[in-house]
């Protein structure tokens, strides 16, 4: 693949997760289980939090500094205790394979919670467009979730080429829908300003807390990112971050919050309510569409992560088919696949909505994240 198609295909594949995160992340911090007060001041410290959030964790930590990481081509959580295990003291090997398998376990979780709660969420919003619909959107989501999984023998390339145009027109709409809110409040661009979320940290901790469990929520993806290095190499991902995902990503979260200054009542579902009433339904369509992609990046990194605990002899053998004659870390597994749907069906069935699925899925990002920079920390380490 030429580079602006890898980069094309890269977009596609490796941040439909973090790419959808404004489906739910703004929205948990004042409409979830443990809601914020609605107040300018929270209002700016969340929207800080998320902005230095991504800058400093997915910008710094992945893109710039981990991507660099990379274990025979390979990215993750177990090509990164690879790397650090060749270059440590063998007394070492034993609390830094166990902290490698404990992060592979961890993502395992993370792939099964991001397709139910991506598709969830992207399907709720029929509930804004038409409430009498409500009941169907367990069955759409499972619908969406089954024909996702059934393509993936198709290979990473060709879903890549197929939703990298998807993810380009979402990321387009994410800007427009976040700018057009920005321009009618453009004081919520003091946001930006560090110091909200570190006063606000500081005189209100308990509340803060409650405004992390939220802020986890917009960096799904990010481990994903590194996982799917293999796919695409460093510079599509790095590319397609920096001109595309962020950006695009920032304006919409800011978008967010102008609305509910503007509106507070809108907090229920601010996504949705950026747009006018009549484009609501093409919306819908589009951002299940992005929820499906959201889905196929960490599926394509869970493919990646088994590959590697197989070669460790940490999984038992496993049928491993190339999809690639140019890009060897382009795999399908057969059986990662269909045991990831059994448990992607049945995380649906039981939570029935994003919502209730939030919480486990912001430990479960929480926990990959502290074991990722646990073992950065020793590889940097052990670089020296």
């Amino acid at each position: 693949m030429r580079p602006p198609s890898l980069l094309l295909a890269a977009l596609g594949v490796v941040f439909g997760d973090i790419g959808t995160s404004p489906l739910y992340a703004f929205r948990e911090a004042f409409a979830g289980n443990a809601p914020l007060p609605m107040a300018q001041l929270n209002v700016f410290a969340v929207l800080s939090m998320i902005l230095w959030s991504l800058l400093i964790i997915v910008s710094l930590k992945y893109v710039l500094v981990m991507l660099r990481f990379d274990h025979e081509g390979e990215g993750g959580v177990l090509a990164l205790m690879s790397y650090t295990l060749k270059r440590l003291p063998s007394r070492a090997a034993w609390p830094v394979t166990m902290l490698g398998l404990a992060g592979a376990g961890l993502f395992y979780g993370d792939a099964m919670i991001t397709p139910a709660i991506s598709v969830l969420a992207a399907v709720e919003g029929i509930a804004v467009a038409a409430p009498a619909l409500e009941h169907w959107i367990v069955p759409v989501a499972l619908i969406v979730l089954i024909g996702l999984f059934a393509i993936q023998p198709h290979g990473t390339a060709s879903v890549g080429r197929l939703f990298g145009p998807v993810m380009v027109a979402w990321f387009v709409v994410l800007a427009a829908l976040g700018l057009a809110s920005i321009v009618q409040t453009p004081h919520v661009l003091l946001a930006a300003d560090p110091r909200y979320a570190a006063y606000f940290a500081i005189e209100h901790p308990g509340l803060a807390m409650l405004a992390l469990t939220a802020v986890f929520l917009c960096l799904t993806g990010a481990e994903a990112l590194y996982a799917d290095l293999g796919h695409f190499g460093r510079s599509p991902i790095r590319r397609a971050w920096f001109l595309i995902a962020f950006p695009a990503l920032i304006v919409n979260y800011f978008g967010q919050g102008a609305l509910v200054l503007r509106d507070p009542s809108a907090a229920a579902s601010p996504f949705y309510l950026l747009a006018p009433a009549p484009l609501v339904i093409p919306l819908i369509v589009l951002a299940t569409a992005a929820t499906v992609i959201a889905s196929q990046a960490v599926i394509s990194a869970a493919f990646s992560v088994s590959q590697q605990a197989s070669r460790l002899n940490c999984l038992p053998r496993l049928q491993v088919r190339h999809t690639s004659d140019l890009t060897q870390g382009q795999i399908f597994i057969p059986s990662i696949n269909w045991a990831l749907l059994v448990a992607v069906v049945l995380l649906v069935l039981a939570f029935r909505s994003s919502a209730n699925l939030a919480g486990a899925y912001g430990v479960a990002v929480s926990a990959v994240l502290l074991i990722g920079t646990l073992l950065l920390a020793l590889a940097l380490i052990a670089q020296r």
